[in-house]
């Protein structure tokens, strides 16, 4: 069995790809918490836009 000293721990890059994707997505679901209302409220515009107006829908 090998021994692993403190140096050749700390250097060690195994996992390190699951924590960083972890961390992006715990950011991602803070600022979707902290702007919910703001993009709930720009989703419904784009959303009337779209298809109560007709002004996209209806050119097509």
């Amino acid at each position: 069995m090998k021994r692993l000293n403190k140096h050749s721990f700390i250097k060690s890059t195994r996992g390190m790809g699951t924590v960083e994707i972890v961390i992006i997505i715990a950011i991602l679901v803070a600022l979707a918490l902290t702007f919910r209302s703001t993009l709930t409220s720009y989703a419904q515009s784009i959303m009337d836009y779209v298809f109560d107006e007709g002004k996209v829908i209806g050119q097509i």
